[in-house]
């Protein structure tokens, strides 16, 4: 390894995330801050959120509503 070109390895480096965990890593920067961490991800939590602004969740379910039957009917048939 050359000298003087590699930033510096802290090993005690701290993740600082928005719901107020933290936990320590092994980076090149001392601190890191996170918006969502494996506390507070949804697929680790189990709890889905969704976040919907002007209705495009209730669009995109009155948009793909006729789609989504159609493939229940078929999979009712095969039964």
């Amino acid at each position: 390894m050359k000298k003087g070109i590699h930033p510096e390895y802290h090993k005690k480096a701290v993740v600082r995330c928005a719901c107020g965990n933290e936990f320590i890593v092994g980076s090149t920067l001392p601190e890191i801050r996170v918006e969502v961490c494996s506390k507070c991800h949804p697929f680790y939590t189990g709890e889905q959120r969704i976040l919907d602004t002007s209705g495009r969740v209730e669009k995109f379910k009155k948009k793909y509503a006729e789609y989504y039957k159609k493939i229940q009917q078929e999979e009712e048939k095969k039964s």
